[in-house]
């Protein structure tokens, strides 16, 4: 497309050179740019991209947006705008045709349970033989094909890009977690949203926003993203459960469906019965009464499962076919999953890292909890710390309870771990500032029978060590490892 093409609706810019060039590719990634891209340069919280134009131009680019004028050599396009990400945006989604128009496209946002919803659903659509796209925490998926990432919610060009890219692999959904942050930060701009579906709302991310008001609002601008265009068929999901929701109402014009489970909604379960397997339950409906076996546990994952069933009912799916695959999905990764059932003890790793979901975690775990509930937690590091003490009163619950760092970053692991330790209860529990060596020891003292449960990082492949350098890390491949060399068994190839 030519670059004049690109920006003639960009009415407030100062061009230095012609715009008369030929683009197919836009990046904030200096590393990625080329002859044909846009660079866009921006001014981030630790590096100013501004600092790497003139490496753009010597790798062949030739057209920059940038926010002031710079003395580069080279033939290069400088187009200078106050904004230069928001303007990203805008050329990002004209470049790609605008992919989100081109998807029945769902934003899924909450405190806790993003990543089940949207992974549910994306199993349900393929379960359903629907080409089905997921981005979010545990990556991004196009069908059966996965790659990992970084962000839950990427910056504006690269999610452009994966729409993009899932349009071309003929994908009719793409379902995405969206992040407090990624709202915050502008990185859903021009994103246009079928359905917005909401969890829960609890204490999280006041390093960022500030205060609890802040954090919801940053959260209800996914259902104001909806937009006020009635003649367009969209629709609100929200947990009844959680008092938020009925901000949410307020804030779109759209039909908004309820589903919960302890308090009156539209869709809610009946007749819950769980084991470490799984749940079955009676899914109540206007319609009717639908029987649902789940691979999912805990009363948590229910409310999860009938987001994300309504999730596809409402792009025109039966509730009888979507009832019917959900007994035969796979379980969502690192979340409450049961680590090699071969074991003589109850392995499980879960991204449990708040009161609430710590809350929800236990109480899903509890009732099958044997002889003893040995409990691993870690907190963030360069985070609130405000919630930090009632996540170790939390933790307490456990017989015996780890307390570790998770990222550190540049904080100190151990004012991590005696903030966890503000908050216990009892002193049946441990700190280590090593969370692979605070795994190991969960292992060591657990016997057959226990229930050893690591939360906070799923299956996260990292851990943010100081500088934010990021550090090889899994929960579920060390404490595999350890427990295969107490109990014996077979190493896990996965």
């Amino acid at each position: 497309m030519n670059a004049q093409e690109l920006f003639k609706h960009i009415l407030i810019k100062n061009v230095l050179g012609t715009l008369d060039r030929d683009i197919d590719d836009i990046t904030t990634d200096s590393r990625t740019a080329r002859r044909g891209s846009i660079f866009v340069a921006s001014k981030g919280y630790t590096v100013d991209s501004h600092r790497f134009v003139q490496d753009v131009v010597e790798q062949g680019c030739e057209l920059v947006v940038v926010n002031h004028k710079m003395t580069l050599n080279g033939d290069v396009t400088q187009v200078i705008v106050p904004d230069t990400l928001r303007v990203a945006s805008h050329i990002a989604h004209r470049l790609y045709h605008f992919p989100s128009q081109q998807l029945t496209t769902i934003g899924v946002t909450g405190t806790n349970g993003k990543t089940s919803i949207a992974t549910m659903m994306h199993h349900i659509f393929r379960k359903l033989n629907r080409g089905s796209a997921y981005l979010g925490t545990n990556g991004f998926q196009i069908n059966e094909h996965i790659t990992k990432g970084e962000n839950t919610t990427p910056e504006t060009v690269t999610l452009t890009k994966k729409m993009h890219e899932a349009v071309e692999a003929g994908a009719e959904a793409m379902t995405l977690e969206v992040s407090s942050h990624g709202l915050s930060l502008g990185r859903l701009s021009g994103v246009t949203f079928d359905i917005a579906i909401f969890s829960n709302l609890t204490q999280d991310h006041l390093d960022f926003h500030g205060t609890m008001e802040a954090y919801g609002h940053a959260k209800s601008l996914l259902f104001s993203q909806l937009g006020q265009d009635t003649s367009k068929i969209k629709y609100a999901v929200v947990n009844h459960d959680d008092p938020f929701s009925d901000y949410l109402k307020t804030v779109t014009p759209y039909e908004v469906i309820t589903y919960g489970i302890n308090k009156e909604a539209q869709f809610t379960a009946r007749n819950i019965e769980a084991t470490l397997q799984g749940v079955t339950f009676d899914f109540a409906t206007p319609f009717g009464v639908y029987p649902v076996q789940s691979p999912y546990v805990g009363e948590f994952n229910i409310a999860n499962l009938m987001a994300a069933m309504l999730g596809v009912w409402v792009t025109g799916a039966s509730l009888e076919s979507i009832t019917q695959v959900v007994s035969t999905l796979e379980p969502v990764e690192g979340r409450l999953e049961v680590l090699d059932p071969s074991l003589p003890i109850d392995l499980i790793i879960d991204y449990a890292h708040t009161a609430d979901g710590m809350t929800k975690l236990i109480d899903a775990v509890q009732p099958f909890v044997k002889q003893k509930l040995i409990f691993l937690i870690g907190m963030a590091g360069e985070r609130d710390l405000t919630k930090t003490p009632e996540m170790g009163r939390v933790a307490s619950r456990a017989d015996y309870v780890i307390l570790t760092p998770d990222n550190p970053a540049n904080d100190d692991p151990k004012m991590l771990t005696a903030e966890l330790a503000k908050g216990m209860t009892h002193n049946n529990y441990v700190e280590f500032t090593d969370r692979a060596a605070g795994i190991r020891h969960a292992i060591d003292v657990a016997e057959p029978g226990d229930t050893v449960i690591l939360a906070s990082k799923g299956r996260e492949p990292f851990q943010i060590m100081p500088g934010h350098v990021k550090v090889p890390h899994r929960d579920d491949l060390i404490g595999l490892e350890a427990a295969y060399q107490k109990f014996g068994g077979r190493p896990n190839e996965n």
